[in-house]
Parts: C-alpha cells; structure tokens; sequence
C-alpha cells in the first residue's frame, strides 16, 4: 500500500490514476483519521515535499509519497512558487489566486506572461527516510482571463502554447501526459514498480 500525502482530494485523484497501472492499493491522508497537516514552512519544493512525505510516513508507519507543486510566473520573479496555494491569503481558494494573479500581471502582453508549473515529488519509507525523489517542470504562460471548468488550482490560466490551450480546456487525459506532475511521477514510476512486488504490498 501506498499512501499520498496530500489532504487536496482531486490532486489525490490525479496522482491515483498516473499510479494505477502498478496495481499498488492507493489510499490517501482522508483514509487516515490520525494524520495531520505537516507546515509548509519550507523556502523550496523540495524542502516541503521532503517534509509532508517523511513526517508522514514515520508518523502513520507507511509508505508516503508527496509532492509540492506551484505556478513559477517569470514576470513576478518565479512568485507565487511556494506559496501557490496560499498566495491570496489564509483564506484563499482557487478563485482569489486567480484573481490576484491576473491583477498583478495587469495588462503584460503574452509574450511577457511566461511561466512553469513545478511539481517535486519525493517518496519515503515507513521509517522516514527518503528513498526517491524528482523534480518536473511543464513551460506556459498565463493567460488574461480563465478558460475551461477541468483540473484545479492555475489550470484555467496555465495555457500550454503549442495547443494555444488551457490545461483546464485540455481536459485531465491531456495533462496527464504533459503536466509538471505527471512528468514528475513518470520519473519516480521504475522506482514504484521496483517496490510494488515487495515493500508496497498490503
């Protein structure tokens, strides 16, 4: 069994789908009533990734993988990276960073809005230890008003220019091939499937 440790349940859902090919039994931290919300105090990815999979993992004795992930907008000096989630506030939600990222971008042309969704993923043992981890970038550029209803979080705004698509009008088969995180998971997969028969086994 493997246990994603993430309490956001559609990137639960789309980590889940890039996993089942393995046949590994996939539950997330909703399945564990004793788990808690690790900090996210670190100044990288890396650093709250490595955080939210090995405080789990040694907390729950199981096999954690965790990811941070986060929108790296050229024009804002890669903000909100770390912050993604939060950028708008304590409060914030979808929305509300949308919102305040077309607001700080104001009227940049196109070819001014680059930008990289960045995903570190990194997978622990039940002792707490780090056995992989990985980092993935998918280039775009943010676009000047939402389109499409799929996905979550940027994807209305992120447009992948060579579709001159969002990834929310792509649809999740879509960026489940190009996204920073699929791209991320597909490195960590050998690793996966070399433990599936063994370590991860219920």
């Amino acid at each position: 069994m493997l246990v994603i440790g993430t309490g956001n349940r559609k990137k639960g859902v789309e980590l889940a789908e890039l996993l089942a090919p393995l046949g590994i039994t996939v539950k997330t931290l909703a399945d564990f009533p004793e788990s808690f919300e690790v900090v996210e105090d670190g100044e990288t990815f890396a650093e709250n990734a490595a955080k939210k999979a090995c405080q789990m993992a040694k907390h729950l004795g199981k096999w954690v993988l965790a990811d941070d992930s986060g929108l790296a907008v050229d024009a804002l000096d890669g903000r909100p990276g770390v912050y993604s989630a939060r950028y708008s506030g304590p409060e914030a939600d979808d929305e509300s960073n949308n919102q305040l990222l077309l607001k700080e971008l104001g009227d940049l042309p196109a070819e001014k809005r680059g930008a990289a969704f960045v995903c570190h993923v990194v997978l622990s043992g039940p002792d707490g230890q780090i056995v992989e981890r990985h980092e993935a970038r998918c280039r775009g550029r943010v676009l000047s008003k939402p389109e499409g209803t799929h996905g979550f979080g940027y994807d209305p705004l992120f447009e992948i220019v060579e579709y001159r698509r969002s990834f929310a009008t792509l649809g999740p088969q879509v960026k489940a091939c190009l996204s920073h995180r699929a791209r991320a998971m597909r490195m960590m997969l050998p690793k996966l499937a070399e433990l599936a028969g063994t370590e991860l086994t219920d």
